[in-house]
């Protein structure tokens, strides 16, 4: 690696030195004010009037993302493992939107995906080193699925049948038009939503009603003591397998003796784990 990609390695993704440490600061507010360029320029009222100004900014962002997009790839040791990296990938969605609204016609409709910038502050601020414990809930849901599935068509089930039920005691009369009308009121109910759109005005819809308040109060902690019990497993499997963690990008998932991350091709740091 040659002296410049050294010293450029170094500034992008070490914040230990000063130069590493003003790059950090400049990208931060970079990100936090090309997002806020973002949603005000969603505002009708301030697209109208500041169009031309949203318009360079966002230019003037995407360029400047582009450099430091392409710098990253140039001075890592294995640029492909990083551009397929989580990381690599928030970077480039970041800056694609712009250049895809040049060719797409109605493009300007996907540059909501630029809010995405945001998530790059993750990494910036070192909190990759939290990725591992994302990965760990993720684990836990994924397990988890099969059971949260039974407990959905169950939940599909119970709605399904309050729904027909309050169509016939309330009727078109009530706001109640439809079975899809009653269906959409018992699950607003069931999750103790109520929206109050729609409400029951018999004694037995009222009846019906409560009962639905009652099981929704009495099933919600169904799918936490799923998720609970699942996440508990996990967290004993990933006791007993620590791997090192990448300091560029916080993939934890490597094999003890691999001297490479194998999502970004970062070199990584050994420690003796107690």
């Amino acid at each position: 690696m040659s002296k410049f990609k050294e010293r450029l390695f170094q500034i992008i993704y070490h914040s230990d030195t000063t130069a590493g440490k003003w790059f950090d600061l400049i990208l931060i507010f970079s990100i936090l004010t090309s997002v806020l360029v973002v949603m005000l320029d969603s505002v009708d009222s301030l697209s109208q009037e500041y169009d031309q100004t949203f318009h360079v900014l966002e230019w003037f962002f995407t360029i400047l993302f582009t450099i430091e997009y392409f710098f990253r790839l140039y001075c890592i040791r294995n640029p492909v493992r990083y551009a397929y990296s989580f990381f690599g990938i928030v970077d480039l969605v970041s800056i694609l939107p712009s250049y895809l609204g040049l060719f797409i016609p109605g493009g300007q409709y996907i540059m909501v995906v630029r809010s995405l910038r945001i998530l790059r502050i993750f990494r910036i601020l070192k909190l990759t080193h939290y990725v591992g414990e994302a990965d760990l809930l993720l684990k836990s849901i994924i397990g988890a699925r099969f059971k949260v599935l039974v407990f959905l068509f169950f939940m599909l089930t119970v709605v399904t049948i309050f729904g027909s039920f309050m169509y016939l005691i309330e009727g078109p009369q009530n706001g109640f038009t439809s079975i899809p009308v009653g269906v959409y009121w018992a699950v607003v109910t069931v999750t103790t939503v109520g929206y109050g759109d729609i409400s029951p005005h018999t004694p037995a819809g009222q009846a019906v009603a409560s009962l639905m308040v009652i099981i929704g109060y009495s099933i919600i902690a169904i799918p936490t003591g799923i998720f609970t019990a699942e996440l508990s497993k996990q967290i004993r499997k990933d006791i007993l397998s620590i791997g090192p963690e990448c300091q560029v990008c916080g993939h934890r998932n490597q094999e003890r003796n691999a001297n490479y991350c194998t999502s970004c091709g970062a070199e990584l740091e050994h420690t003796l784990v107690e």
